[in-house]
């Protein structure tokens, strides 16, 4: 199994992250306490691949989802402290994502609407399903794609992950009639797209 350093313990393989624990000196490797440590070290391989189909949806990219989910992950193990025990990991991971995304728009100035991948792509076909729900599913999402970058956020976050509006609102850090807004405003350009 070929696997690559990311630094920090965290090592890649095939979209599978394997967390290595070392020991902290001050050498200035990882440090975490002990209070969410764990549960963020047990619940994050949990959460890879709702985390991996975000950062797709917000980038557009396979290999920029896999470089922001890496990162996540890393940031979630060097801040495991500020984890709160008992709350809820995904959204905390769905937020830390999101900060990364938006800090990597910042500092590399992407264009809203760039470097989408094609539906078809995004689809797995494992023969469990039948072919009319796959191609269903490669409308969907294909609408979703043409919608602005706000608009398919929101929708991901509501339709397919099952956020209330209110976590939607948390994790994308706007306030929960912003959600409405851009879910009501994707449903009809979605309507209009027919």
């Amino acid at each position: 199994m070929h696997r690559k350093h990311l630094g920090g313990g965290i090592y890649s393989s095939r979209r599978r992250v394997f967390v290595v624990e070392r020991n902290g000196d001050a050498s200035g490797d990882l440090r975490v306490s002990a209070a969410g440590a764990s549960e963020v070290r047990a619940g994050l391989a949990a959460h890879l691949v709702r985390l991996w189909r975000y950062a797709t949806v917000l980038s557009g990219a396979r290999h920029v989802a896999d470089d922001l989910v890496q990162a996540t992950c890393l940031r979630a193990i060097e801040r495991a402290d500020q984890f709160i025990p008992g709350s809820r990991l995904d959204s905390w991971l769905f937020s830390i994502l999101r900060s990364i995304w938006l800090n990597e728009l910042r500092a590399r100035h992407i264009r809203e609407g760039g470097g989408f991948i094609d539906a078809s792509e995004a689809l797995v076909f494992d023969g469990a399903r039948e072919i009319e729900t796959n191609i269903t599913a490669a409308q969907v999402l294909t609408a979703v794609g043409r919608l602005p970058e706000a608009q398919r956020e929101a929708v991901l976050l509501v339709y397919a992950e099952g956020y209330t509006y209110d976590e939607a609102a948390d994790i994308m850090g706007v306030p929960i009639g912003t959600v409405m807004s851009r879910l009501a405003s994707a449903r009809r350009a979605m309507s209009a797209m027919k």
